[in-house]
Formats: structure tokens, C-alpha cells, sequence
């Protein structure tokens, strides 16, 4: 139902947001990266402040989790679908659910696009939605909630499966760790596996996470205390910490936030934003699945939270909060580094950015 043009054409970019009252939060644009224009196909409802969203190809889907604590009148975070015309680029709300606790940030679909993954970052919970045929939210199955420990409130960021799709991650910034789940499709439960829980330091608040393409190591960035995690992942899914690196530049003495991190087409590199020192910052991938920092630019704005690689590897868009800003880089292919076109397109609060790979 989907296509992707060649790097030198426009593409098909979705954007989503935080929203006030009466504004729309889904936005889907052709974006020519050569030109660096953006063309506005269309802007839909898709609820409530829908700050993370996941695309089923598929289906012709789209799934927003919107960040709130109460929707409809009701106590609890939503999940809002909406069906998207490849050829016309619009997108339209076709259905509603409500997920328990509430305060969704990050949601994800399972390898077989049958079941929605969400964190519940407010709510210190997670949930899991079951999706009928047609790829409609039926029912949530599951539904984990996290007590405090040692006076810490828990706070899900980021929950997904491995490449492989056999196990479930679960990165935890409020309580510093990781948790690992096998998943029972039958039944749409979650259960921890034996030594499913990885401490983090104190306070680095690990917040997103990236495999590489093999699925035996995992980088995680960490919010609160600017680093970067490396872990091997054995063939039990356990993971072994192996390195810890600063994303900040040497002598920045402000206040930063580390938020989003991918890696570059060729896994060559390996990417993160920082919100304050306001960077990308880019690290060499060794042979052995380690980093080395190789540098950093500016993200083109303030507070970036969200960026995406384009499926070409060539380019990356990022999506700055406060600023109101998405800018447009061009990989430099020789050193991996983000060079900015200057290119940019003006959207208030951008959250989450994806193209159609």
C-alpha cells in the first residue's frame, strides 16, 4: 500500500505533535530532500497531544498514542488510528481506544503487525492493545503497572521488540533500568524473562533505544545523565553492559537532555540528539560493535526530540520542540556527519517524525 521514491524525489514524511485545543497533530508532507522543500499534503485529528506514532504498511495505518491522563472524560492515555491514501497523501481518524493509567509516549507494533505496544510514561505502566483483522485496536490485553522503588517513581519510555522479534525491551528512565519480556501471542500477555532486569547507573534515566542489524548489540541513550550504553545481547536476549560514553562535548557546562538515537543506514554511525547543548552528535561504530565519538554539529534548533534517517541513508530530518522547527541535513558520506541545508519547515512542538521505509 506504500512506496518509496528514489533519494533525488520527494518522499512521503509524517509528523506529529503536541497539541493545543482545537489544533490538529498529525501532519503528512512530500518532502524533496535535493530542493529541501516541504510540500503539505495534509493535517488530520488523531486526538489529543499524539506525541509518538507507528505506521502498519500493511494495513494502510496509522497508530498515535496520544500523551494524555485523561481522554474522552476518561481517566487513562488513547490510542487514536487513522487510514492513510498513498496516492493523495490523506490521512483520516477512524477509530478510538482507550488504554488504562494513562500518559503514553511511545508506542510500537509487534513483528507480525497484530498487537500495539505502549509506555506509559506518567502513569508509571505499560500496555499492550490486540488488533483485529483489519488492523482495528480491538481490546488492551495486558496491562503492567510499576510500584516505586527506593522513593523513585518508575517512568516507561520506549518498549519494543529485538530484530528478531523474539523478546520485548522495555527502557524504564524513572527507575534506571531495562526489563525484558517474552511475549505470549495467544493470549496478548507479557511475561519477565529470568534475569529480565538490568540496573542502569543512578540517575541516567535511559530513555531510547537502537539494535544493530544482527540483534547482538543494543545502544541505549540516557536522559538524565547525557550518556550513551552499550550492550552485548546473548542468544537468551540477557544483555551485558560493555561501554558507557558522554554524548555531551567537552567543557559544556548547561543543562542537557538527551532524547532520540538511530543508527545510519550502513551502521556505520550511530546518531543522538541532545536538548540543551542542543546537537546531534555522531559516534564511529567499531568493527566490534563499540563507539568512539567522532564528533557533533548543531541540530538546526531548540530542543531537538525526535529525529529520522531517510531510507537512503543520505539525509537527516530533525524535529526541534521548542524552536517549532523540522531542519534538513545532508550526510556527509565520507565522515557520517549531518551537514544542515539551511532547509527547514516551520511546525509548532514537532514530536515524533517518521518516513515509510
Amino acid at each position: 500500500m506504500f512506496s518509496t521514491s528514489c533519494y533525488s524525489q520527494s518522499i512521503r514524511l509524517f509528523a506529529g505533535k503536541y497539541t493545543k485545543t482545537g489544533e490538529k497533530g498529525l501532519y503528512v508532507f512530500d518532502v524533496n530532500r535535493e530542493e529541501g522543500s516541504f510540500k503539505l499534503l495534509s493535517a488530520a485529528d488523531a486526538g489529543p497531544n499524539p506525541s509518538y506514532f507507528c505506521i502498519s504498511k500493511k494495513k494502510g495505518l496509522i497508530y498515535a498514542a496520544n500523551e494524555v491522563m485523561e481522554f474522552n472524560g476518561v481517566r487513562g492515555g488513547g490510542v487514536t488510528t487513522l487510514s492513510y491514501d498513498a496516492k493523495t497523501g490523506i490521512v483520516k481518524r477512524t477509530k478510538e481506544l482507550l488504554v488504562p493509567e494513562g500518559g503514553p509516549c511511545f508506542i510500537s507494533l509487534s513483528p507480525g503487525e497484530d498487537f500495539l505496544f505502549m509506555a506509559n510514561y506518567s502513569s508509571s505502566s505499560i500496555a499492550v492493545v490486540k488488533l483485529d483483522a483489519k488492523g482495528i485496536p480491538e481490546q488492551v490485553t495486558d496491562t503492567i503497572s510499576f510500584r516505586e522503588n527506593e522513593g523513585k517513581v518508575s517512568h516507561p519510555h520506549m518498549i519494543s521488540f529485538d530484530p528478531s522479534g523474539k523478546k520485548v525491551y522495555l527502557t524504564d528512565l524513572g527507575l534506571d533500568r531495562i526489563v525484558i519480556y517474552n511475549f505470549d501471542a495467544v493470549a496478548g500477555h507479557l511475561k519477565q524473562i529470568q534475569n529480565g532486569i538490568v540496573n542502569l547507573p543512578k540517575g541516567s534515566g535511559p530513555r531510547h533505544f537502537v539494535f544493530n542489524a544482527a540483534g547482538t548489540k543494543m545502544y541505549v541513550i540516557c536522559e538524565l545523565n547525557s550518556t550513551l550504553s552499550v550492550f552485548d545481547v546473548d542468544t537468551k536476549g540477557e544483555l551485558r553492559s560493555i561501554q558507557t560514553l558522554s554524548t555531551l562535548g567537552e567543557g559544556f557546562k548547561g543543562e542537557s537532555f538527551c532524547a532520540d538515537i538511530h543508527l545510519g543506514k550502513s551502521g556505520e554511525y550511530l546518531y543522538g540528539s541532545n536538548r540543551g547543548e542542543n546537537t546531534i552528535v555522531v559516534f564511529k561504530v567499531g568493527s566490534d560493535g563499540e563507539l568512539a565519538q567522532a564528533g557533533r554539529t548543531s541540530c538546526g534548533g531548540n530542543w531537538p526530540r525526535n529525529f529520522v534517517m531517510d531510507p537512503s541513508g543520505k539525509y537527516i530530518l530533525v524535529g526541534n520542540e521548542k524552536s517549532g522547527n523540522i531542519s534538513l541535513f545532508k550526510i556527509d558520506n565520507k565522515t557520517g556527519f549531518p551537514v544542515i541545508s539551511g532547509k527547514d519547515y516551520k511546525l509548532t512542538t514537532p514530536a515524533c517524525l517518521k518516513f515509510l521505509n
